[in-house]
């Protein structure tokens, strides 16, 4: 019976069928809290306050049309988005989520982890290549332009979390913090300010949404995308919204730990990962809110410039310290 357990646990709790109601939630509580700062109402009639319009899109999305256009490379076209989709939930499975450690979790997951965030965006450059168009080739080529730039500041500042609890194993960083205090607590804040902001990149969330600029180059990447495939690219962003979410409290914010009373681990565990990443979720969906669209030699300047260079210092500061 011991392999249905673990087989319920990656179907249903805590692995895919729960990511991918986590995210729709997720996305919901996004546009809310963005249309507040910029006092509208967002998502309002479908559900409880709306709570169901992510849902509605994405069925909405499944029911429309799904063109193919002639000139696109068709095996790749049609591969991508649900390579993308399977990506993104790999990552989350290695979350931990009900515990110190994820359904996926083995020495050296970070590495791992670090890894899945970077084939994703070789997926969405190769998604853009495969359209034969010319605002899909546009954008594949400023996702790759932006890659260049986040990817490192990214991994250094992951990394230096790693120096610091001394392994690249997510559990020893998590049970690192349950045993002492949260890395965000130190020199890691700043640490965890790039990877914030790195995250919003990988997103390509504003101010970074340049490779998807729909008042510039159509919809990027995703322009010749539509029904089904634009539906799993659709989900994908928001499954890959909660992996960085979850990430960046696995890595600054103690994971799913918190005040427990013994035996309660399995409910309390769930609760805390739940608001630590709404904790997160808002600083993202506040940077989104406050700035515009940065040109694609901004975020160049901008990530050469600043990001790298305080990324490289946050990881001398923790191996000073360490």
């Amino acid at each position: 019976m011991e392999w249905l357990l673990e087989l319920l646990q990656i179907l249903i709790f805590p692995g895919i069928v729960f990511a991918i109601v986590l995210a729709f939630v997720y996305e919901w509580f996004d546009r809310k809290i963005y249309a507040k700062l910029q006092n509208r109402v967002g998502p309002l009639y479908t559900g409880k306050s709306g709570i169901l319009q992510p849902f509605a899109d994405f069925v909405k999305l499944l029911a429309k049309e799904d063109i193919t256009p002639g000139e696109v490379d068709k095996p790749l076209f049609n591969a991508l988005p649900i390579v993308a989709l399977t990506l993104s939930l790999m990552g989350f499975l290695a979350l931990p989520i009900t515990g110190l450690r994820g359904i996926i979790s083995f020495n050296g997951d970070l590495i791992f982890l670090i890894a899945l965030m970077t084939l994703i965006c070789i997926v969405i450059i190769y998604s853009g290549i495969s359209s034969s168009n010319r605002f899909s080739t546009v954008g594949a080529e400023r996702a790759a332009l932006q890659l260049l730039g986040y990817e490192i500041p990214m991994m250094l500042s992951a990394i230096s979390i790693g120096i610091l609890a001394g392994s690249m194993w997510v559990y020893d960083i998590v049970n690192t913090q349950v045993s002492g205090i949260w890395f965000l607590v130190g020199p890691s804040i700043l640490g965890f300010a790039i990877f914030v902001l790195c995250g919003q990149a990988e997103l390509e969330r504003i101010p970074f949404d340049i490779p998807e600029a729909e008042t510039e180059i159509v919809a990027g990447w995703l322009t010749e995308f539509s029904g089904k495939k634009l539906a799993l690219f659709r989900l994908t962003k928001d499954v890959e919204l909660l992996y960085l979410s979850g990430l960046a409290v696995a890595l600054f914010l103690g994971g799913p730990s918190g005040p427990v009373i013994s035996g309660l681990e399995p409910i309390l565990y769930p609760i805390y990962f739940l608001l630590k990443t709404l904790f997160v979720l808002f600083l993202l969906t506040t940077l989104r809110a406050l700035f515009a669209r940065l040109r694609i030699d901004q975020m160049v300047n901008f990530s050469w410039k600043y990001l790298v260079p305080l990324a490289i210092l946050q990881v001398l500061l923790v191996r000073v310290i360490v």
